[in-house]
């Protein structure tokens, strides 16, 4: 059905569709970056609410008619993206959690630059952890992965039938804690090579006060982290590989304790 033919009724389905397609696509590290222009995050917004309206069976005239009402399948439209786009975006500060932890025991705490994604200041490994495991979810067909699993989400949790369920929420808790797991298997090579590097360069201390340990250590510790944080980059393939590899029934996983069938 073409949208300049939508009745009113019909219309208020779209609109729920456009919040949730909307709510994900926001939350996904490409489009919901500033740097992407807003014209074609909205136009990729509609497209796929277009290509997903008929695939959504929902009578539109069991919709409540107070705006109140209404309102309250808007937020669980909202909900529903939320949890999707978040399954996706916590993988990511994963990885640039691990970035952030190297960098700092590199020294690199103080040397930051400007994220084009967020506007924000991030540290300098943080930003090639990001744009490494970026390109490999793109490489590997990650966006593919997420936009079958929200076509997927239409049929799991109808339109404003998601409910906020203890499971989902020890679901969610869950694969936050896995942040730092992520970050661990990511950052590992470099932390412990940095970690014995100190360690050595505190036992040269003990042993020879003369030497200034701090001018010493600094050339030593950014090469011995850059070396060891490119190990680290060949674990992202793996680890992201592996990710995607769970991420549909992940996803199903979370539908269906959202209030799904």
């Amino acid at each position: 059905m073409e949208l300049l033919t939508f009745n009113p009724e019909q219309f208020k389905v779209f609109f729920l569709i456009l919040i949730r397609v909307s709510t994900v696509l926001f939350l996904y590290p490409i489009f919901g970056s500033v740097m992407f222009p807003v014209l074609i995050k909205v136009g990729l917004s509609v497209t796929l609410s277009v290509i997903f309206f008929p695939i959504v069976s929902i009578d539109p005239r069991l919709f409540p008619k107070s705006v109140i009402e209404f309102l309250v399948l808007v937020v669980c439209e909202l909900m529903v993206g939320l949890t999707l786009g978040l399954t996706v975006r916590l993988f990511f500060a994963g990885i640039q959690l691990a970035g952030q932890m190297v960098g700092f025991q590199m020294g690199f705490a103080i040397i930051n630059v400007i994220d084009p994604q967020s506007g924000t200041q991030v540290s300098i490994i943080d930003q090639i952890g990001y744009w490494v495991v970026l390109l490999v979810f793109l490489v590997l067909n990650g966006h593919h992965a997420l936009i079958s699993g929200l076509a997927e989400s239409f049929k799991l949790v109808a339109v404003g039938s998601f409910v906020l369920k203890p499971a989902l929420m020890s679901m969610l808790l869950s694969i936050a804690a896995n942040v730092f797991v992520i970050a661990i298997k990511v950052g590992s090579p470099a932390i412990a090579a940095l970690l014995l590097t100190s360690a050595a360069f505190g036992i040269s201390a003990k042993f020879a006060p003369q030497m200034n340990i701090l001018i010493a250590a600094f050339p030593v510790k950014i090469v011995v982290g850059l070396i060891f944080f490119g190990v680290s980059i060949q674990i992202v393939s793996i680890v992201t590989r592996s990710y995607l590899t769970s991420l549909h029934s992940l996803i199903t996983s979370l539908l269906i304790r959202a209030g799904g069938a």
